[in-house]
């Protein structure tokens, strides 16, 4: 631990304990109502056989948190010869001898219990809180990942105990760009917002020009408008690895559309529906957002640009604040009316729902119902400082591309505006969208 983790400590041990056992539920709950052959699919490069993935995010709490900070041993034989993910190659998943779904859940309920206990236990600290809320993050954007795996094997929604989903808000489009003034701009994290991963850290000056961001994402009807018009047809609109992409993948339309005799339908987990031209067309890769944006005679922003219009403040010159908010809307937390979050629609909202979530600039959804694809390959900021898990962020420095935001399934403990996702640009599995810059 070095020394800005202490900052991380910003939640009560109730609080954590809380959240230890409402993780492990919700990622219980996501698989236990799939088959034994639905919980080991056929081999796919983009998912993970859901018995083993459910078992890895336990193990990556043991191993972290009763292993690594209280000291304990292994609670079942092998442990890292099943679920290490560093260790043990993608399609070697499926070979392997897992421990059956009643021996995983006993699993799952011991990990869970001891891992409380260790948190109201005599050995308490700092850094045994730490590392306990990055294993729950973890869990987070595992339970995430396992939401949109249900989508692309085409399992029905999930149905999840804590969560009263409501009807997904019908808004109507919302067009237009903001004016976001140029400046000196603070990317990254300060060191005293709370917890966050190690590749948000720190904040570093960047020069941002002046540019115009789309007030909303790019939506179902827009993209259709690209598809009808060719979009996957003209060479002109890729660029090389793009365009090699979209060959190999025989990419006509976004990959789970298909035309029906009234228009257009998109697979919604197991069902097929009309399009909702004003929602964010998603599950779109990043070759397709750019060959997008050129179509439209735009781009898409950079990762600094994104980060300005979500959080900057404009000052009375005309420039920008040296003040950062922590959320689009300013610096308290969210709430249900700021942000399309924790699958309270099990889906996304029109581009124009959710008022409350603008930024001072006016862009809409910056926070929740869709991640958003930028420009920027991922990378360190200067003074990068490694977290307790070198796999979070170091192996995939250069090769990914950057998305800002969260989605939908993203859980409200773990958006906020710095955060960083990253993704190949070949990815439309994910819960991605993305709006463009002028």
């Amino acid at each position: 631990m070095n020394q800005d983790e202490d900052r991380s400590d910003t939640v009560t041990t109730d609080e954590l304990a809380e959240w230890v056992r409402e993780a492990a539920q919700r990622l219980t709950e996501l698989v236990s109502d799939l088959d034994d052959a639905q919980l080991r699919p056929p081999v796919l490069p983009i998912v993970n056989p859901l018995l083993w993935e459910i078992g890895h995010v336990t193990w990556f709490q043991e191993a972290f948190v009763l292993r690594g900070a209280l000291r304990e041993l292994p609670l079942v034989e092998r442990a890292d010869a099943l679920w290490d993910s560093a260790a043990i190659p993608h399609d070697t998943r499926w070979s392997l001898h897992l421990p059956s779904r009643e021996e995983m859940h006993r699993y799952i309920t011991d990990v869970t219990d001891r891992v409380i206990d260790g948190l109201w236990g005599p050995w308490s600290t700092r850094q045994l809180r730490y590392v306990t809320r990055y294993t729950v993050h973890h869990h987070d954007m595992h339970t995430e990942a396992l939401t949109y795996t249900r989508q692309t094997l085409a399992y029905p929604p999930p149905t999840l105990s804590t969560i009263e989903t409501v009807d997904a808000e019908q808004a109507g489009p919302l067009t237009g760009d903001a004016d976001i003034p140029g400046g000196t701009f603070l990317l990254g994290a300060d060191r005293d917002t709370g917890f966050v991963h190690d590749n948000e850290k720190w904040a570093h000056p960047v020069q941002v020009e002046p540019f115009g961001l789309a007030r909303a994402p790019v939506t179902q009807a827009e993209y259709a408008a690209f598809v009808e018009d060719g979009g996957y047809r003209r060479r002109e609109l890729w660029d090389v690895d793009g365009w090699e992409w979209r060959r190999h993948a025989a990419a006509e339309h976004p990959v789970y559309w298909q035309p029906g005799r009234a228009g257009w339908q998109r697979r919604d987990f197991d069902q097929w529906v009309p399009l909702e031209p004003d929602r964010p067309v998603s599950h779109v890769c990043w070759h397709e957002a750019t060959a997008y944006a050129r179509w439209a005679g735009r781009r898409l922003p950079t990762e600094a640009e994104w980060e300005a219009a979500a959080l900057a403040e404009p000052d009375a010159a005309g420039g920008l604040k040296p003040h950062k908010r922590r959320f689009p809307w300013g610096d308290e937390p969210v709430t249900t009316g700021r942000a399309n979050l924790d699958w309270r629609h099990m889906g996304t909202a029109d581009v124009a729902a959710y008022p409350e979530g603008d930024s001072a600039f006016g862009c809409r959804q910056l926070l929740g119902n869709l991640w958003e694809w930028t420009a920027s390959t991922f990378t360190a900021y200067p003074g990068f400082e490694q977290d307790v898990y070198r796999d979070n962020s170091v192996p995939s420095f250069g090769s990914r591309k950057v998305l800002r935001g969260g989605a939908w399934a993203t859980r409200a403990r773990l958006a906020h505006g710095t955060i960083r996702n990253y993704f190949t640009p070949d990815r439309r599995d994910v819960l991605a969208g993305f709006r463009t810059a002028a």
